[in-house]
C-alpha cells in the first residue's frame, strides 16, 4: 500500500509540474481572451514542428474564431503526461509511449500516424568504441529515454542478436541527459531517435550499431484527449488534414523543409537536413493494422513487466474507428 501511496504521488506531482510548465508558457492573454484554443504539445521534430513552422493550421482555425497554442516538450512520455493531466489537446509520439501512456490510465486515443520511418532511430556508439554489433551490448550500459519509441527499438534488436533485455545495464535519462553521459563515456552506447540522432552522428562522430530496418517499424502516432477528440472531431479532422498537407508539401521541397526545422529548433542544417532526409511523410488515419502492431508492441512489454498490467491497444480508439 505504502509502495501505491508513493507511485500515486510521484504521478501527482509530475502532472502538477507539466501543468504548470504549461501554463506559465502561456501568455496571460491568450489564456483570458475567451476565444477557444487548441493546445498543441511537439517534440524539437517531425510533422508538427514543420506546420506550427508554416503558420497554415493558425490561419485555418482562425476563421473558426479559434487560437493555436504550441507546447515543446523533450521526449513523449512527458507530452503524454501533459494529455493526460489535461495540459494539452493533441500531441505526437512515438510507438511506445502510447503503451505505457494508457497502461497507466490515461484516456487518450489515436487519430492518425505517419509511414514508418525506421532509420529515424538507432543504437550509436562512440566513433572509437570496440562495440561493433549489438551482441557486444552484453554487460554494457545503454542509455535512452523510459517508455519512448527507442525503447521497443533496444528490445527487439537485442532479441535479433540473441540477447535479452536483463543482458544489457538499461540507463534511463532523457536526451539532453543521456548526450551528456554519452559525450563523456558514463554510457556504452545510446538508443536515440531525430534529430538527436542525426546531431550525434554529425556533431560527435557516433556510430550506428543497428536503426530500425528490419526490427521496427517507428511509426509515429497522432494522439488526442478522448474528451477533446469527442467534442471536436471537425477540429481534430482539420488538424490531420493540414498535416497531410503539409507532409505533400514536404515531400517535394526537402531544402524548404530543413530551413524551417533549423529556425524552429535551432539545430545546424546539415543535422536537420540529415533527420529530414530519413523522415517518412504522408499522414493517415490510424488503420487496424497498425493498431495490430502496437498490440505487438504492448505484448512485449507487459511480458517483461515493463508495464505494470496488460493493455487492448483498440480500446485507446474511438467507437467510429472499431
Amino acid at each position: 500500500m505504502k509502495v501505491d501511496n508513493k507511485r500515486a504521488l510521484r504521478r501527482r506531482t509530475l502532472g502538477m509540474l507539466v501543468a504548470g510548465i504549461v501554463a506559465g508558457s502561456l501568455p496571460g492573454s491568450a489564456r483570458a481572451q475567451g476565444r477557444p484554443v487548441l493546445r498543441i504539445g511537439l517534440q524539437k521534430y517531425g510533422t508538427l514542428t514543420l506546420l506550427k513552422g508554416r503558420g497554415t493550421l493558425e490561419r485555418r482555425l482562425a476563421a473558426r474564431g479559434i487560437d493555436v497554442k504550441w507546447t515543446e516538450f523533450p521526449a513523449g512520455p512527458v507530452l503524454l503526461e501533459g494529455l493526460n493531466v489535461g495540459s494539452i489537446d493533441f500531441g505526437t509520439v512515438g510507438e511506445a509511449p502510447p503503451i505505457f501512456a494508457q497502461a497507466a490510465g490515461a484516456d487518450l486515443v489515436y487519430v492518425g500516424n505517419e509511414p514508418p520511418s525506421p532509420t529515424s532511430e538507432a543504437i550509436v556508439v562512440p566513433k572509437n568504441s570496440a562495440l561493433r554489433g549489438v551482441a557486444d551490448l552484453k554487460g554494457k550500459k545503454v542509455a535512452l529515454n523510459k517508455g519512448s519509441n527507442v525503447h521497443y527499438l533496444l528490445l527487439k534488436a537485442l532479441e535479433k542478436a540473441g540477447l535479452a533485455y536483463r543482458d544489457i545495464e538499461a540507463v534511463f535519462l532523457p536526451p539532453a541527459d543521456a548526450r551528456a553521459a554519452f559525450e563523456r563515456g558514463s554510457v556504452d552506447a545510446w538508443a536515440i531517435w531525430d534529430p538527436f540522432l542525426a546531431a550525434a552522428e554529425k556533431q560527435l562522430g557516433a556510430r550506428v550499431l543497428a536503426d530500425g530496418r528490419g526490427i521496427v517499424s517507428n511509426h509515429q502516432f497522432y494522439l488526442a484527449s478522448r474528451s477533446y477528440a469527442q467534442k471536436n472531431p471537425e477540429i481534430v479532422s482539420i488538424v490531420i488534414d493540414e498535416l497531410a498537407a503539409v507532409d505533400e508539401w514536404g515531400k517535394r521541397n526537402q531544402k524548404e523543409v530543413a530551413a524551417i526545422l533549423a529556425q524552429q529548433t535551432g539545430l545546424d542544417t546539415s543535422v536537420v537536413e540529415l533527420a529530414a532526409a530519413r523522415y517518412a511523410y504522408g499522414v493517415k488515419p490510424v488503420s487496424h493494422e497498425v493498431i495490430r502492431e502496437q498490440q505487438k508492441v504492448a505484448d512485449a512489454f507487459a511480458a517483461l513487466k515493463l508495464i505494470p498490467k496488460p493493455i487492448a491497444v483498440k480500446d485507446a480508439l474511438l467507437a467510429q474507428q472499431l
